[in-house]
């Protein structure tokens, strides 16, 4: 039975016009160190700058060339849009109509169909994408109803590590894992709060 493992980050935190800062650099960096010890396959990417540069990075990080690869499927994007939002989202939605919520659920079924489903032979494969699309796989693989992305947030470079075997439901391995980073380099593009 041959096992198919995601290791799932957002991209390293970016500036206002999409390129990584310093801080996204050191960021990717830690997670291809982190990393280094996982037998990677492949690294696919956004085609998004700043997801493209966090790939790169990762990818020279590890100890064995692999492909660094785009896959359009993890495009930042709304995942889904509800009929009806809870309350506290109905600013986030606020414009959109049934063309987006038609395109969101055709990108999302293409980013599910590639990604989350087992594999015909055992691969680590680490994805570096947005944090919409490592919510919306978390969502789908504990098999929570479509809106349950909203709320579930990651931090710039969180490890979220989700496995798929042939016979049995996916597995949430890991979750917005940031072991790898310091603590000063946590909760990057987040409010500011207490945060452990």
């Amino acid at each position: 039975m041959a096992t198919r493992r995601l290791y799932l980050a957002r991209h390293g935190a970016a500036d206002p016009f999409g390129a990584l800062t310093d801080v996204g650099r050191q960021q990717s960096e830690l997670l291809g160190r982190r990393l280094a010890s996982v037998p990677v396959d492949a690294v696919w990417h956004s085609p998004l700058p700043r997801a493209v540069r966090s790939a790169e990075i990762v990818g020279a990080s590890l100890p064995t060339a692999v492909p660094v690869s785009e896959a359009p499927e993890l495009v930042d994007h709304i995942p889904y849009v509800p009929a009806q939002p809870p309350p506290e989202w109905a600013p986030f939605f606020d414009g959109y109509g049934a063309a987006e919520a038609a395109e969101a659920e055709r990108r999302s079924a293409a980013l599910t169909a590639r990604f989350a489903r087992p594999a015909e032979r055992e691969s680590h494969e680490v994805l570096v994408t947005h944090a919409y699309q490592v919510a919306w796989l978390v969502r789908d693989a504990l098999g929570a109803p479509v809106d349950r992305w909203l709320g579930l947030n990651c931090g710039n470079t969180a490890l979220t590590v989700i496995e798929y075997r042939t016979a049995s439901a996916p597995a949430v391995l890991l979750y917005n894992d940031m072991g790898h980073l310091p603590a000063e380099l946590r909760w990057t593009g987040f409010p500011t709060g207490a945060w452990p």
